[in-house]
């Protein structure tokens, strides 16, 4: 019956929701990426990266290296191709969504200050007239469900620098949000309809920090706690048969389990060399067994996260406007999380991107594009593959300096 599910679920128009992928059906929806800055040309790694010329979302404590003055503005917005395909079928569906919104500013010498809102997670899926047996009888009925929903993040995180090359920084998430789902069940020519919404709310807290070993070196380590979020749902009930339709129960509240999110831990590496280039490293764990949940049609299992990429600017002091140009390359592998019927969704992907200056400070538009594979293709599952085209701008702005002359 898994199996069945996923190999009808198609696409739906939405408004909060920002993905449609099939795999957005399990726990709170599919985990949404935010990146900022030129890090998703760089692979989404970047943990060890300072935040002096851009904001970079991966480690609050590189907010401690902030320059004096300088106002960091960052907008984004991604727009995704994606082909589904299974053993019989294929399909191809276009996306635009909003990343993120964010700002920071340095409130010392030492310190800086930001504030994000982005998307945390989303669903958007629909299954049409799938035909399902009865038990213990030799009817079948048909069913059908659209569901749309997700998550909200709004970080606010604090960086100080504890030493000329040592910083911590702390983050706190607010998650919020809903999913719902119309759900329709036909027998003969009796309908029952259940209309389920479920709200979420609940805090989580990351601690980082970076390490300068030398001018060229950087290594860096992030966690993130476990926490729960807290759910509530109401439903209603409407049963339709040929002489009319009555309402069962309507906005009653229902037992829902609360959703629990896993401990995570990173470390990060960070290395120049031949003055142009500028190599980054990540790997993170996130311990999903150890929330001991479960989903409907799958199970939580630990998971791992390898990202690497590769950075290459002509000259960092270059006169010439293409001189400051900045390009990038990465790579990515996630094993997933999600494991159902033994087989685990995993994610691996590939990107190049391009940095383009704005002005003579460090504002930037900056451009990638990435290509990956998620889940597979055997055990009845659905393959996506995915183009995504990922448009940042990192705006800099220099503030509260005197005047030289009046």
């Amino acid at each position: 019956m898994l199996i069945a599910f996923i190999a009808l679920i198609t696409n739906k128009n939405f408004g909060q929701s920002v993905s449609s992928s099939p795999y957005s059906l399990f726990g709170v929806g599919t985990e949404f990426e935010s990146d900022f800055g030129s890090i998703p040309g760089l692979g989404s790694s970047g943990i060890a990266l300072p935040t002096n010329k851009f904001i970079n979302n991966l480690n609050p404590a590189s907010l401690g290296f902030m320059y004096q003055n300088h106002f960091l503005f960052d907008v984004g917005g991604k727009a995704i191709v994606t082909t589904y395909q299974d053993v019989s079928t294929k399909e191809k569906r276009n996306n635009v969504q909003f990343s993120h919104i964010a700002f920071a500013f340095p409130i010392s010498k030492k310190s800086g200050v930001s504030l994000a809102l982005k998307p945390y997670s989303s669903s958007s899926y629909s299954i049409s007239n799938l035909s399902l047996g009865i038990k213990d009888s030799d009817e079948f009925y048909t069913y059908s469900a659209a569901g749309t929903g997700g998550l909200n993040d709004l970080d606010v995180s604090y960086g100080y620098r504890l030493s000329k090359r040592m910083s911590v920084g702390a983050t706190g998430s607010v998650l919020f949000g809903n999913a719902s789902v119309d759900e329709n069940y036909l027998v003969d020519v009796a309908l029952l309809n259940i209309s389920k919404t479920t709200n979420y709310n609940g805090v989580r807290l990351t601690l980082g920090t970076q390490y300068a070993i030398d001018s060229t070196f950087t290594i860096a380590a992030t966690i993130k706690s476990p926490s729960k979020i807290n759910a509530s749902k109401v439903a209603s009930i409407t049963s339709v048969t040929a002489s009319g339709s009555s309402i069962i129960t309507s906005e009653e509240a229902v037992d829902v389990n609360d959703y629990y999110m896993p401990t995570e831990i990173a470390i990060g590496l960070s290395k120049s060399f031949k003055e142009n280039f500028n190599a980054t490293l990540d790997y993170q764990k996130s311990f999903w067994s150890d929330t001991n949940q479960s989903d409907s049609y799958g199970v939580f299992t630990n998971q791992d996260k390898f990202a690497a990429g590769l950075s290459f600017e002509k000259s960092k002091k270059g006169r010439s406007y293409f001189d400051r140009f900045k390009y990038s390359m990465g790579f990515n592998y996630d094993t997933g999380y999600l494991e159902i019927d033994s087989k685990k969704i995993q994610n691996t992907s590939v990107s190049i991107g391009v940095s383009v200056p704005l002005d003579n400070m460090f504002s930037m538009l900056n451009v990638s594009y990435s290509y990956g594979q998620k889940g597979s293709i055997t055990n009845g599952l659905i393959k996506e593959n995915y183009h995504k085209l990922s448009l940042n701008l990192s705006l800099d702005g220099f503030w509260f300096v005197k005047r030289k002359f009046e």
